[in-house]
């Protein structure tokens, strides 16, 4: 039980960690203080340009992605590797270095979700993808793909316990887009900006 919960402080630090507030203050601004003061790619790309926000889809991802690695490295238990993919998604959420504060958890759920159920979450970017392109929504494309993963986990029998941990991180998505949800209903959130 000591090695489960080592790996799962370790994969919620892994987690925690804010790669948009890191670039961002390399060139001295404080993210949380601009554009929608999310720390996600998004906003990131908006503030900083193009090339910090995809970097800062490439850091969230992969850091899910390695802290799945590392939980399969050591654990042997589904449970309990799905409990490091949905400590690492709350050390997104809630970083112990920006004072419990964070993102909204799309791209480090896919990475964790890439390692542990890659053909669902593959399907599940084809969502996301015809999602933007009709709707030109990042939020609502980020909130449809979120829901239908863990569904598409099902038709492919991925096992239960990466089914409740998809779940769980779709539920928290959701939860975080509350205030897109809301401008999107009220007609005044932020479209993508196709090029």
């Amino acid at each position: 039980m000591a090695l489960n919960i080592s790996i799962w402080v370790i994969t919620y630090f892994m987690g925690s960690i804010p790669f948009g507030v890191l670039f961002a203050r390399a060139q001295k601004i404080n993210l949380q203080e601009h554009g929608s003061r999310n720390i996600g790619a998004t906003n990131v790309s908006r503030i900083l340009g193009k090339k910090a926000g995809i970097f800062t889809l490439l850091g969230d991802t992969f850091k899910g992605w390695l802290a799945i690695l590392l939980a399969y490295l050591f654990l042997t238990d589904p449970y309990h590797i799905a409990v490091a993919g949905f400590t690492a998604f709350l050390g997104h959420l809630f970083s112990v270095f920006i004072k419990f504060k964070g993102g909204k958890g799309v791209a480090i759920g896919l990475g964790i979700h890439l390692y542990i159920m890659p053909i669902p979450t593959l399907m599940a970017i084809g969502v996301f993808a015809l999602t933007l392109w009709v709707l030109n929504y990042v939020s609502l494309s980020s909130i449809c793909s979120s829901i239908v993963l863990p569904i598409f986990g099902i038709l492919t029998n991925v096992p239960a316990p990466y089914i409740f941990m998809s779940l769980g991180i779709a539920i928290m998505v959701v939860f975080k887009h509350r205030g897109n949800i809301f401008r999107i209903l009220m007609g005044t959130e932020s479209s993508f900006q196709k090029k």
